[in-house]
């Protein structure tokens, strides 16, 4: 099983624009989904978004998480019209 602390900091190395954007994030995991849940949020704005384990494991080896790259567009640029 993946730390979570871990999973949090390989995510930023990922996608350093959520440090840049001053974008929180959180993840545990949820047993019962068997998935990670990814909390982002900024001020008003909140995103929470679910990582397959495989998706995770791909994430650990330095693979861009590509749903959670989709998710994270969207509320940087909802967070930019905001």
């Amino acid at each position: 099983m993946i730390d979570k602390k871990v999973l949090c900091e390989k995510i930023t190395s990922i996608y350093p624009e959520i440090g840049h954007c001053g974008i929180n994030i959180d993840v545990d995991f949820n047993k019962e989904k068997e998935a990670w849940v990814v909390d982002l949020k900024k001020d008003k704005h909140h995103l929470q978004t679910h990582l397959e384990i495989n998706e995770a494991d791909q994430c650990m080896v330095g693979k861009k998480c590509v749903s959670l790259g989709i998710q994270i567009a969207q509320l940087i640029e909802n967070i930019k019209t905001a």
